[in-house]
Formats: structure tokens, C-alpha cells, sequence
């Protein structure tokens, strides 16, 4: 579940990464998700989804829709707060 994956995943990181630039010497230049979209895992097929962006590979145009983790990381970037 992508809400579940805000909550548990990235929040958790991003609160670490807050601390850790907090201390003196690190230096932290970005942060970038695993994965925009989702996508296809060797071992996995489509199963595995942890994309910011669901893509239904059922359809022939693929349509890609923002997923609960991607408006709760565009919220946290735009108010630069977690």
C-alpha cells in the first residue's frame, strides 16, 4: 500500500536524514526515491509496487497516476516540512 509506504518508509528516512544533517560535518546534497514509477522486477514481474507512480500495464498506453507516497512527498517538499 502506497500510503503505508509514506508512513513507514519514507517519513522514517527522510527524519534520519534531517538528523544526520544536523550534525556537524555531513553534508547531504539531495535525496532521491527508488523509483519514480513502477515497474517491472526480474524476480517479481509487476507484482512488487513501489513506484511514486502507478502504471497500469494493462492498458496499451500505460497511464501513470500519482500515488498516495507521491502527493505526501510533494507535500513535504513544497512546506519543506515532514
Amino acid at each position: 500500500d502506497k500510503s503505508a509506504a509514506l508512513d513507514d518508509f519514507l517519513v522514517p528516512h527522510l527524519a534520519a536524514l534531517h538528523g544526520a544533517m544536523e550534525k556537524p560535518g555531513v553534508e547531504v546534497e539531495g535525496y532521491f526515491y527508488w523509483s519514480l514509477l513502477d515497474n517491472y522486477e526480474w524476480n517479481h514481474g509487476m507484482a512488487m509496487r513501489f513506484g511514486m507512480y502507478a502504471v497500469d500495464v494493462g492498458e496499451p498506453e500505460k497511464p501513470r497516476t500519482p500515488t498516495p507516497l507521491a502527493q505526501g512527498y510533494s507535500a513535504i517538499a513544497r512546506d519543506n516540512a515532514l
